[in-house]
């Protein structure tokens, strides 16, 4: 019989973000996570929260925080769930049951992406290399979340402090989107 690893891969495996540029901004994989993608319309979000302990934001382009759980809003009728990866079976059961009977889509995505954070002072100036949007705090302020595209990948990105942000991408886009966020701050090394 074939014995198939259970374990995740990292996509950074092989991967030391350690850099002279760290007291400028900072590169790290996040932490392993269990994440779910949840669609529906008008009950899903208060539905969700028996499984989550909070409701799923509905204020556009708002994360939802619940202890080590957030939901990132990413449309009317989409948010992205990541809580710690040893919740990933409880909570996709949880999710299921909770939104039993009420039209909606749950599809885990744990496998699918990766997470990186970028901090420091310069962290939103490096992400701003690639990506078009204004990440000034007024415009993009602490708890605003996104899809959007960084260089030439698709990546979800929330701000979770003044100076950090989480951004998700797909595993297959990980080294691509690392390497970018690498060079975009050799100017602070």
């Amino acid at each position: 019989m074939l014995d198939v690893p259970t374990r995740r891969i990292t996509a950074f495996a092989d991967r030391s973000f350690a850099s002279p540029a760290d007291k400028a901004v900072r590169i790290a994989e996040a932490s392993p996570a269990a994440r779910f993608v949840v669609r529906g319309r008008a009950a899903v979000p208060q539905t969700a929260a028996v499984a989550l302990g909070f409701p799923l934001a509905t204020d556009v382009c708002r994360a939802a925080l619940g202890g080590e759980r957030v939901a990132l809003w990413l449309g009317p009728d989409e948010w992205l769930v990541i809580a710690p990866e040893h919740e990933a079976e409880s909570l996709g059961a949880a999710l299921a049951s909770a939104l039993a009977g009420v039209p909606h889509a749950l599809v885990d995505v744990s496998h699918r992406n990766v997470g990186l954070t970028v901090s420091g002072p310069k962290a939103s100036y490096i992400l701003n290399h690639g990506c078009p949007l204004d990440l000034s705090l007024a415009a993009f302020p602490v708890g605003m979340c996104t899809r959007t595209i960084l260089a030439k990948a698709e990546v979800v990105l929330w701000r979770t402090a003044e100076d950090a942000f989480r951004l998700e991408c797909w595993r297959s886009f990980g080294p691509y989107v690392a390497d970018f966020l690498e060079e975009a701050r050799t100017e602070f090394k």
